[in-house]
């Protein structure tokens, strides 16, 4: 029994392939749902640190209001994170402030590399002092992160649009 495509179906695929990659759409499809997949999991984490600001576009939910950390949060970096060289005051409040931060700025596609950055530091810790057992997920995250850190967030980002705007002015 023969498993190989037959010869059209190979010369069809080579050609919608080479079309879509001179387009460059592949590559930054793959941009547009790493950024919107990490995002969306380190917002939702950073939405369960706080209380005054809800917002989850999936299920509707809205709530605007100054936010600030949930009293659980800080008990949390104490009884179960325990990180060192912190208290677990500041690293509640940092974890928090650069899940919404980084989380927004990639999803808009801004400062792409350096959110990345900071979500794959971010990552590391979580592996490395909180939850080791779970390289597999922190795994994903890593390589969608990584992917927007060496290939850039893609043609459908605010990185792109100014880098745009400054080459006008420049020219």
């Amino acid at each position: 029994m023969n498993l190989m495509p037959t010869r059209p179906f190979l010369t069809a695929a080579a050609r919608w392939q080479a079309r879509a990659a001179a387009a460059g759409w592949p590559e930054d499809l793959l941009a547009l749902l790493a950024r919107v997949s990490i995002a969306g999991t380190f917002w939702r984490s950073g939405q369960t640190k706080v209380e005054g600001l809800s917002i989850d576009l999936v299920d509707g939910v809205v709530q605007l209001g100054w936010p600030h950390l949930a009293p659980q949060t800080v008990s949390l970096f104490r009884d179960e994170y325990a990180l060192p060289l912190i208290s677990p005051e500041w690293a509640a409040l940092l974890a928090a402030t650069a899940e919404h931060v980084l989380a927004l700025t990639l999803l808009l596609g801004l400062a792409t590399r350096l959110s990345a950055l900071g979500l794959l530091g971010m990552t590391a810790v979580i592996q490395l002092l909180v939850y080791p057992g779970a390289w597999p997920t922190h795994g994903v995250w890593a390589a969608a992160l990584l992917l927007l850190v060496l290939h850039g967030p893609g043609a459908w980002s605010l990185d792109r649009a100014l880098h745009h705007v400054v080459q006008r002015r420049h020219a």
